[in-house]
């Protein structure tokens, strides 16, 4: 169910942000629209949508600033934002990735598929799992509150987006313990086919600049060469 969520679609062709629109309506979201990446930035911090579809080929402010932007507000930054590209642009797709988006489609794009995306981003952010036996945890220079999904590093909050709050949560469960792309792909993706394993490392990359002091150096989240990766031993 949508609960009447609201997203909002950002794209310069009219006839694509009226088609998203469309759709989403019949599923039961509250749609809101922006042409524009100024009036996207605008109508995020004054609408609070529960999700972003944002073209990167925009005027005025260009996608990937609006995505920059938005992670670095306080009041919005954790909003959940899936992008829209054009076929070829797969560098473009990672750097959108790596600034905090949580997803990606490429155009020309089922609508069906789209919608698909949507239920599951949003469905990641809803199923943040929390521990057991604790609602905090402490480790190194982190401090991870599950309840209230927020972390802070050295007392200052982090602005992470729904997707690697999930992957941190995660990691933070299974300390010690390496798994694969696959498998951390089944924990924390679930059953979103979309997501490639590639797709693992750029997110994890995404969340090492934010967790670690030395981002060449991870102390937290670490490689396991020919494996995986595993979250350091936590006391």
């Amino acid at each position: 169910m949508a609960m009447d969520k609201k997203i909002l679609v950002v794209d310069d062709e009219r006839d694509i942000v009226e088609l998203i629109a469309y759709h989403l309506d019949k599923e039961g979201f509250t749609v809101l629209k922006a042409y524009d990446g100024q009036t996207a930035v605008e109508l995020t911090k004054t609408q609070n949508p529960a999700l972003i579809i944002l073209d990167l080929m925009l005027p005025v402010i260009q996608g990937l600033d609006v995505c920059r932007i938005i992670r670095s507000t306080p009041s919005v930054g954790s909003v959940p934002i899936i992008m829209l590209t054009a076929k070829g642009e797969e560098v473009d797709r990672i750097i959108g990735l790596e600034i905090g988006a949580d997803d990606y489609i490429t155009k020309p794009f089922s609508v069906r598929e789209l919608i698909a995306r949507v239920r599951a981003v949003l469905r990641r952010l809803s199923e943040i799992p929390s521990p057991e036996h604790t609602q905090t945890a402490k480790v190194g220079d982190l401090d991870i509150h599950y309840s209230a999904y927020e972390v802070y590093k050295k007392g200052e909050k982090l602005l992470l987006s729904p997707t690697e709050l999930k992957l941190l949560f995660f990691f933070t469960r299974h300390p010690g313990r390496v798994y694969t792309r696959n498998q951390i792909l089944d924990h924390v993706w679930g059953d979103d086919t979309f997501v490639t394993p590639r797709t693992v490392d750029v997110h994890i990359r995404r969340l090492r600049s934010r967790i670690e002091n030395d981002f060449e150096n991870p102390e937290y989240i670490l490689t396991v060469r020919g494996a995986g990766y595993k979250f350091t031993e936590m006391p």
